[in-house]
């Protein structure tokens, strides 16, 4: 059997994503692949090749998401009717208040207004106290309207449409009294920040645990 050193496998793994980005493998033509090498290499599996078809596509949704609203944000930047920094704090102000190990952020939104959110890397709970709104992520488009709340998760990005003027608040585990600090310890500045990749891989493995045990009842 050939050795790989790491340049080597480097290359392969890049000759791996070029081929899917130029020429994926649909479902049939993926499941033939999967059969054949499984007989060829005697493999032994712990999931059938549907479940597993199910978890990537949900990773390539997650992944084409992400790509998609990066994109949007920096075409969005280049656009000159788009308000960035001390121009978007004006219209969008901000409320800050503490409470104990809490830090309370409150925005209001205008009516009519689309906004690409930072991308968030603590698990924290939100509320819509004010107004209607569409946001999508990347499990898709959910219009809320107030009272409303939920949970964002690490690694959430979202395009919101306010459809009326709303107010927006989001509370956060912090011994921390400084604004900035605060934001470095919940704000990712890419999708590439450990914390979000983390969360990926956490995400990953409760696929599989949850495949498995599909497998075994």
């Amino acid at each position: 059997m050939k050795k790989f050193n790491e340049d080597d496998i480097i290359k392969e793994l890049q000759k791996i994503h070029d081929q899917i980005d130029q020429a994926p493998l649909d479902y049939e033509k993926a499941k033939q692949q999967f059969v054949e090498n499984t007989k060829k290499l005697g493999l032994k599996h712990a999931f059938t090749f549907d479940e597993a078809w199910e978890n990537l596509l949900q990773i390539r949704e997650k992944i084409k998401f992400r790509n998609y609203i990066t994109k949007l944000e920096e075409e969005m930047q280049d656009n000159p009717n788009c308000l960035t920094g001390k121009e978007m704090v004006k219209l969008n102000p901000l409320k800050h208040s503490f409470a104990d190990g809490c830090y309370i952020r409150e925005v209001f939104n205008p009516a009519g207004e689309f906004i690409v959110t930072k991308i968030h890397k603590v698990k924290h709970p939100f509320f819509l106290m004010k107004g209607k709104m569409s946001i999508l992520t990347e499990k898709g488009i959910e219009h809320i309207e107030a009272p409303y709340h939920g949970i964002t998760t690490p690694g959430t990005k979202r395009i919101i449409h306010s459809h009326t003027d709303c107010v927006f608040i989001t509370v956060h585990a912090t011994e921390h009294t400084d604004i900035k600090t605060i934001e470095k310890e919940i704000i990712a500045e890419s999708f590439n920040d450990s914390a979000i990749q983390q969360e990926d891989l956490k995400h990953f493995k409760k696929l599989l645990k949850s495949t498995n045990k599909k497998q075994i009842n």
